[in-house]
């Protein structure tokens, strides 16, 4: 009888437990994910220094943003964390904490800052930055 109600509970539980949901993912996800992407793809093409890439991920507004802030420098190092998405609409602001380090002509710049990346249209392009730009360094 004891092998038999410990058999009862085991399969109970393992019926019980076996089952998950799965949670469909939200618009608003997707949304932040593509931001994030993007975000990512932008610093990569501005430390190559890829306009090419830079003028495909930006509207032309953007594009003069982040071009027009631009200074020569050797070799820079960014990194960007997302703190804050807002979707409004067509509109996606996402805050980004990021740090860098440009080097140019031996000299060394540190800087930090947090920005405001503001996206629009579809596919999601950078339309302007707000707050501390982190592609105008070194100054």
């Amino acid at each position: 009888m004891k092998k038999l109600i410990l058999s009862f509970l085991v399969l109970f539980f393992l019926v019980s437990c076996g089952k998950s949901e799965v949670k469909q993912v939200t618009e608003d996800s997707k949304t932040a994910k593509e931001a994030f992407a993007l975000i990512g793809a932008i610093k990569d093409a501005y430390v190559k220094r890829d306009m090419k890439s830079i003028e495909g991920l930006t509207t032309r507004d953007g594009y003069r943003t982040v071009l027009g802030a631009m200074k020569s420098f050797d070799s820079a190092e960014l990194t960007f964390n997302p703190a804050f998405v807002e979707i409004d609409g067509d509109t996606v602001n996402v805050n980004v904490s990021w740090k860098g380090v440009w080097k140019k002509d031996r000299k060394i710049t540190d800087e930090r800052g947090m920005a405001i990346f503001i996206l629009r249209e579809k596919p999601l392009k950078v339309h302007n930055i707000l707050r501390a730009n982190p592609f105008r360094y070194p100054e």
